[in-house]
């Protein structure tokens, strides 16, 4: 009753503030100072300006009467389910607009300033290298440095350790790729597992051996098939230091265009492997393959308690600075941080590989010489022409000068006299006798080394921990702090190049199905954990745990696992071969089908009423999905609701922490619909066509959709009856350009549709918060107009082709190798657009050759209204040697600036640097990108990772597809041929920056 007074009073509010506006309306006219200087003769132009107002009063008065029938109406509805919320009814204005009522309740909360105080300002140490300076100030010129190519030649002196030793770490590793040129179980079978089994043996044999391991997938694949005198012959060199598990991850994983969540899951999942099995907590990082770095990567290691880590693959024109100025050892600290709460200590590689070749020092003819794999008569031999030679007690005297000239050179790039020199190589140690070849060979160097007081070095196998640890000793510091002078670093390491102009930024785009299925299974993985953990936490606290499936968190953990296999450095980023790619593939749809039987069967437990009434039966599940995927490489299929008689019920689950209103649209079997609440109160929905191209409706299936609200981490129930319900089933009007194509065009009854021969003229959508107009011959984009604002600000979309180079190097799955700047796309015939139109939704849809682009815009209160829902069916199979790509034009000042985020985390400013080729310019774009000036700021949100870039002031430009034929010469030998048809996604907001209420986002 309380709040039938409340509606009635607002309603009587609204009226009294109309009818007072129309009477000063009325007064200002009468009183109108050039009508009395007139002695009352109106002219001509007064009157026709009277008689607009007259007009214009009229249609007010009109639409405020609209306004106090609706008002009504809630009031009616109120007072019949006063035990309801409030259902959204929205009713057609006079002038053809869509209207939903306002709800009683905020769309937004007020934001603090206060909430981004932390990033305004740096109150400690500011950091002496921040990499969008560093790359600013660059020259990025490649000039030969010798037999350092990427780097300059290197002096010392004989007496630079006279007062402290040398002491150098050789530390033996083995990279293990859970997939790249074979599948994961074909490595395993092939290599790893001999690696594992000859580290066990050969460790055994002299405990001043040391090994690394960091790939816990296939440690912990081995570790199922070992005995348990295996185990615990593990247990021991993992216990006396000779085995160390370094950063402890499920793999090593991509860092450009992997999620935060998946980061924390695969990191999550290898550590409590590690703990339960070996007792063992990772000290140390080690990603020594990953194609660049973010910052988000040692933040999660800090907070997982690690205190060290190292990296290798870095800009060389980076790593070249550095090394000039003894900065390949800093603390690398988050840009947002105040009190160096984030800080760990990070080593950079300073050459070009991680292979042996490329660690001893700088001249790789020598370091290949003391790689003993490749001894004459071996598979492997140096490029050099140079052998290494076995060493023997005639030769160890002239070998070990030669090797530690080496050392003595890489020495002098740090700030430190601990030296580390990493032994290994992609699937190395897999037969015994590199492990013998490596090891007696390396021994009788150290033994010399070790034997000469007068050389003042000290040489020993060793962990990534041993060495860090040393490094903390020397320089006087607990593990973990800053030692003395050592800089401070924030900033990422994108996008980086190991050569020439080869940037490997292709990557951030390559095989985007598996990028958008990745975000799907991640997804599916937080609902499920959610709805599983609430289930059980309920049917054990109610005693009915016995009838409740436990055995679901075995699939919980394959699914954490097959999404942590996925974040590896060659899986999302698209770079594997093609057959590994499928495998990929497979794991993924299999772990997505179980996430989908966890969600049934937690979804159906918690729905009931009575839960004793709960019942488990695999072979015949509760409740059905919202769609299905016939293949691992084919777009879902949504499911057709068959109606009857009988209600048939969809459950909804929100799996976000905040309350949600958003559209949800379902497929089903008849345009008379109507759609209740699980209390039995009717909605309004939007019923619309379900078209299945340009111009042909799917025969006996239907759109309807309904705005529904559901609380945090909560359980929604709809209602669907066959049956109209005149007020509320609010069918949708269609509209078709041809542009003079002679095709024919499906109709229904149900839906007014209008088609359009060769209309050009631009159009618009609009709902309470802007006015979207278009383009009438591409029906793309062009500009969006807020109702506060009086002006339109550009927002021009346009598609775009990249070639690619004729020379012998091209892109690739890794490298961006354009032949020029992108030239626009052309198809062949002019689009024909399809523009729908209803109270919750309109829509535009734009049919070309290689692409379907939806922009969808929602009458809906909150974000959905304020943003535009953008997505791209894109199909090029048919192209050769080709990039898609989309680009917005505004007129934002920009200045050459914008921003991406990093894994969804956090957000990096970039800088179109001019002296850089086109490539280098683009950046990874796991979730969003965003264009700001002082008054206006664009954002794109996009639901897979993709790579984007600002080539010009105010321009966004995205990377949507790639098809290339030839390898970039990175391994893979059959380019990108494998494309599939790719639903890329995109979230379009403009919003005006306004004082007090500004986000962290450029802060």
């Amino acid at each position: 009753m309380k709040l039938k007074k409340q509606v009635t009073v607002c309603g009587a509010a609204i009226f009294c503030v109309a009818v007072f506006s129309l009477y000063l309306m009325l007064d200002r006219v009468q009183h109108d100072p050039t009508r009395h200087q007139n002695g009352g003769n109106f002219p001509r132009s007064q009157i026709s300006v009277l008689q607009n107002r007259i007009e214009q009063l009229e249609q007010l008065l009109e639409e405020n009467h609209e306004i106090i029938s609706h008002i009504k109406d809630s009031v009616l509805e109120l007072t019949a389910n006063v035990e309801g919320p409030p259902a959204l009814l929205p009713y057609y204005m006079a002038n053809g607009s869509w209207v939903v009522p306002p709800e009683p309740r905020p769309s937004f909360f007020s934001i603090s300033p206060q909430d981004c105080q932390f990033a305004l300002g740096v109150r400690g140490q500011k950091p002496e290298l921040q990499m969008l300076t560093v790359s600013e100030e660059l020259p990025f010129d490649n000039v030969d440095g010798g037999v350092w190519k990427q780097g300059f030649d290197i002096s010392y002196s004989p007496h630079d350790w006279d007062t402290e030793d040398l002491q150098v770490f050789v530390v033996p590793h083995s990279h293990n790729d859970p997939g790249w040129l074979k599948t994961f179980d074909k490595y395993y079978t092939e290599q790893t597992q001999h690696i594992l089994n000859n580290m066990v043996s050969k460790l055994q044999e002299d405990p001043r051996r040391r090994f690394i391991w960091a790939e816990v997938s296939f440690f912990a694949k081995w570790w199922d098939n070992i005995n348990a005198q295996k185990r615990a012959a593990v247990r021991r060199l993992v216990g006396n230091g000779q085995l160390e598990i370094a950063t402890g991850g499920w793999v090593m994983p991509d860092e450009a265009n992997s999620h935060y969540f998946a980061l924390i899951d695969q990191l999550i999942e290898g550590h409590q492997w590690l703990e339960k099995n070996l007792g063992a907590t990772p000290r140390s990082g080690w990603a020594v393959d990953p194609f660049g770095y973010s910052p988000t990567m040692p933040y999660l290691l800090r907070r997982a308690n690690l205190t060290s880590m190292l990296i290798q693959r870095v800009h060389y024109a980076i790593k070249k600075h550095f090394a000039a100025t003894h900065s390949l050892e800093f603390m690398w600290r988050q840009t947002w941080d105040s009190d160096s709460s984030t800080d760990i200590f990070c080593h950079m590689m300073p050459f070009y590989s991680y292979d042996v070749p490329h660690t001893c020092g700088p001249d790789p003819k020598i370091c290949c010489q003391f790689d003993f794999k490749r001894l004459p008569g071996g598979r492997i031999n140096c490029p050099w022409k140079v052998p290494p030679r076995a060493i023997t007690e005639t030769n160890v005297a002239e070998r070990a000068g030669l090797l530690l000239d080496q050392y003595r050179k890489k020495s002098r790039l740090f700030r430190s006299n601990v030296l580390l020199v990493p032994l290994g190589d992609d699937f190395r140690y897999d037969k015994p006798q590199e492990w013998d070849a490596q090891f007696f060979n390396y021994q009788r160097l150290f033994d010399f080394l070790n034997s000469k007081p007068d050389l003042h070095v000290q040489a020993q196998f060793g962990t990534l921990s041993d060495y860090f640890d040393a490094l903390y000793k020397r320089t006087g510091v607990e593990p973990g702090a800053q030692p003395p002078g050592f800089p401070v670093l924030s900033g990422d390491f994108f996008s980086y190049a190991d050569r020439e102009d080869h940037y490997w930024t292709g990557y951030y785009t390559s095989r985007p199905f598996y990028k958008s299925l990745d975000r799907v299974l991640e997804a599916h993985l937080r609902g499920a954990e959610i709805l599983y953990s609430l289930a059980v936490a309920h049917a054990r606290r109610s005693g009915l745990a016995s009838q409740y499936p436990l055995s679901n968190f075995a699939l919980l953990t394959e699914a954490r696992r097959t999404l942590g296999l996925f974040q590896h450095h060659d899986a999302i980023t698209g770079t594997a071969k093609e057959a590994v790619v499928v495998d990929y593939g497979i794991r993924l749809l299999r772990s997505l089908v179980n996430l989908k039987q966890v969600i049934i069967n937690a979804a159906h437990y918690l729905v009931l009423g009575d839960k004793k009434s709960y019942h488990f039966d695999p072979e015949a599940p509760f409740l059905q999905m919202d769609d299905t995927r016939l293949n691992h490489d084919a777009l879902p299929e949504r499911t057709v609701i068959q109606l009857d008689s009988s209600p048939r019920y969809v459950v909804l689950f929100n799996p976000l922490e905040q309350e949600r209103l958003s559209v949800v649209s379902l497929l089903v079997s008849s345009p008379r619909v109507r759609v209740l609440t699980e209390e039995g109160q009717p909605l309004a929905v939007q019923v619309s066509a379900h078209w299945s191209s340009a111009t042909d409706m799917v025969p006996d299936v239907y759109q309807v959709s309904v705005p529904v609200r559901l609380p945090a981490l909560g359980l929604g129930v709809l209602q669907l009856q066959l049956g109209l319900d005149g007020p509320r089933t609010l069918p949708s009007s269609v509209r078709i350009y041809l542009h003079g194509r002679q095709l024919s065009v499906s109709r229904h009854e149900a839906f007014p549709l209008r088609v359009i021969d060769s209309g050009t003229s631009d159009f618009a959508l609009s709902n309470r918060y802007m006015q979207v107009w278009f383009s009438g011959l591409t029906g793309l984009l062009k500009s969006i107009r807020r109702v506060d604002e009086e002006q339109e600000q550009r927002v021009d979309m346009e598609f775009l082709i990249y070639g690619t180079r004729s020379s012998k190097d091209k892109s690739g799955a890794y490298l961006f190798l354009p032949d020029g700047e992108a030239k626009p796309y052309i198809p062949k015939d002019p689009p024909v657009l399809r523009i729908t139109e209803g109270p919750f939704f309109s829509e535009v849809v734009a049919y070309y050759e290689h692409v379907h682009q939806v922009v969808r815009l929602y009458n809906l209160p909150g974000v959905e209204g304020l943003s535009l829902d953008v997505s791209s069916l894109v199909d090029i199979r048919d192209y050769v040697n080709k990039e898609l790509a989309l680009r917005i034009h505004t007129d934002i000042d920009s200045q050459g600036t914008f921003f991406t985020d990093l894994n969804g985390f956090q957000v990096q400013p970039r800088r179109y640097l001019k002296k850089l080729p086109l490539q280098a310019n683009f950046y990874p774009m796991p979730v969003m990108a965003c264009l700001q000036d002082a008054q206006s700021r664009l954002t794109l949100h996009a639901a897979q990772a993709l790579g984007v870039s600002s080539l010009h002031d105010g321009q966004l430009e995205v990377i949507l597809d790639r098809r290339l034929m030839q390898d970039d010469n990175r391994g893979l030998g059959q380019g990108l041929k494998d494309n599939k048809r790719t639903c890329n996604h995109f979230r379009l907001l403009l919003e005006r920056r306004t004082l007090g209420r500004e986000p962290c986002l450029g802060a």
